[in-house]
């Protein structure tokens, strides 16, 4: 399969159709790799050990990454959970999708219409300068996920935790998922320790079981209860965890042993740090049932963020600023991929790399085609994973952030990088900043005065990508 082809396959049919056929996998000697992806929400780049934290302790995660490969430029397609979540199973820009925020829960004011679409136009918010595209509520039944995509290959699919992309007829049992532990509309608990409640009753799918019990550790037994019923066929595996999300609530020994720790390079907060332990514990739990089982060297595991650190709990620096924000601290991730025997171990690598990457790469590790009828964003990473190759081909990567949020502090904007350079455009004054990100990673020398050749090259490219994927744009009343 040729760049062109997985880049975007052409077709017709119906949704069922583009499924069965793109989904058709390649007649294999051995039972192809399962894949446990891990995903923690709002964990900031250098939140890790692996990414140079020395506050925060991850030895399982650090563990993890020692046995695999380590990339140190992997961005989400977003500052925020939801659209990354979207391109994460599917490959493609959040944009196509519309869903270009975090969906509003019910509890938020997110039910949906009786005509169950999606809603079309514009909020109006007579406290800020622009009207806004109206978000998604749900991802649409017709993207094809990774779960669906890898079912003809005679995959278990399991979704436990967090799920953010529609309620009801939109949760994981319906695209793809066979088994669905604590995914629902929600974009945060309101306890981490159990009854875990959502406006005073339980999470759906997450019933309680141990007063008292923190939602990290259960969302990890669950995951290895899936990987023991599903030892004997290949299986995919999706652990969101809800955590390091807010509200900051941890176990209290966790917490009394950071308290006594002293602040390292700007992260002190004894309550986050104690949350990402958890974390890191969870993932310790999850490697030791496959070596238990002997799955470690057909299993490849991710490690990935949804989005950048809150900047208010965690330090990013060298990165600038954090979740929601345009800068590098709100879309720039720790990603680890460990798979022995398959993915060298202990290399890092600079390759730009994206969440919409995950889709087809897990696809062409699994031996599986792409679907046809849909454009896929995302490059299959296969030939770097295995050692192949040690570079991609130069790509421009791009973001697409409309709303505000966080009051007005976070302002819509757009995003390219291209090589070594970054553009983002803020769309209230039109206001356009650019950086060399290779020389100055923390972005604090904005070159668009001196270099308006680079402004207006990347500026085409920029609205050459928005008009291609059909973005909506902030507008004037």
């Amino acid at each position: 399969m040729d760049r062109r082809q997985f880049l975007t396959a052409a077709g017709a049919g119906s949704a069922w159709a583009l499924l069965m056929a793109g989904a058709e996998c390649r007649a294999r000697e051995k039972r192809p790799p399962n894949f446990v992806f891990i995903l923690v929400d709002d964990l900031g780049w250098r939140d890790v050990g692996f990414m140079g934290s020395r506050f925060y302790e991850t030895p399982q995660i650090d563990r993890l990454a020692a046995g695999g490969m380590v990339f140190t430029q992997a961005y989400a397609a977003a500052a925020v959970c939801s659209p990354t979540r979207a391109s994460i199973l599917t490959g493609r820009y959040p944009v196509r999708m519309g869903i270009t925020d975090w969906i509003r829960a019910r509890r938020d004011g997110g039910a949906i219409g009786r005509d169950r679409k999606n809603p079309d136009g514009y909020d109006d918010d007579p406290g800020f300068k622009l009207m806004t595209p109206r978000n998604a509520l749900f991802m649409d039944l017709g993207e094809i996920t990774i779960a669906e995509a890898l079912k003809s290959a005679g995959y278990a699919a399991g979704h436990i935790g967090k799920w953010h992309l529609g309620p009801d007829e939109f949760s994981p049992q319906n695209q793809g998922f066979d088994v669905n532990v604590g995914g629902a509309d929600i974009g945060h608990t309101e306890s981490y320790f159990d009854p875990y409640l959502n406006e005073g009753a339980p999470i759906p799918s997450l019933e309680p079981r141990r007063t008292g019990e923190y939602m990290t550790d259960r969302l990890a037994d669950e995951a290895c209860a899936f990987i023991r019923a599903n030892k004997d066929k290949p299986f995919y595996l999706n652990l969101c965890h809800y955590a390091v999300h807010v509200p900051l609530q941890a176990k209290d020994s966790d917490v009394a042993h950071f308290k006594a720790k002293p602040v390292v390079d700007g992260q002190k907060d004894p309550v986050y740090a104690a949350m990402i332990k958890s974390v890191d514990d969870s993932v310790g739990c999850v490697l030791a049932v496959l070596d238990e089982l002997g799955l470690a060297e057909r299993t490849c595991v991710v490690f990935f963020s949804d989005n950048g650190g809150l900047h208010t709990v965690t330090d990013n620096a060298p990165l600038r600023m954090g979740k929601g924000f345009p800068y590098e601290g709100g879309i720039r991730e720790a990603l680890a991929v460990r798979w022995p025997g398959a993915v060298p171990a202990g290399e890092r690598r600079d390759v730009r790399v994206s969440s919409i990457d995950f889709f087809p790469t897990i696809l062409g590790l699994a031996g599986c085609r792409l679907p046809a009828g849909r454009t896929i964003d995302g490059w299959d990473l296969s030939a770097v994973l295995k050692g192949r190759a040690r570079r991609l081909p130069e790509r421009d990567l791009f973001w697409h952030y409309p709303h505000y949020w966080w009051g007005d502090r976070v302002r819509p904007w757009s995003v390219v990088r291209s090589g070594d350079w970054k553009l983002i455009r803020f769309y209230e004054d039109g206001r356009q900043e650019l950086y060399d990100i290779v020389r100055d990673e923390s972005e604090s020398h904005d070159l668009a005065a001196s270099r308006p050749d680079m402004v207006e090259s990347l500026s085409r490219k920029l609205d050459a990508w928005l008009r291609e994927t059909g973005a909506k744009l902030p507008r004037c009343r």
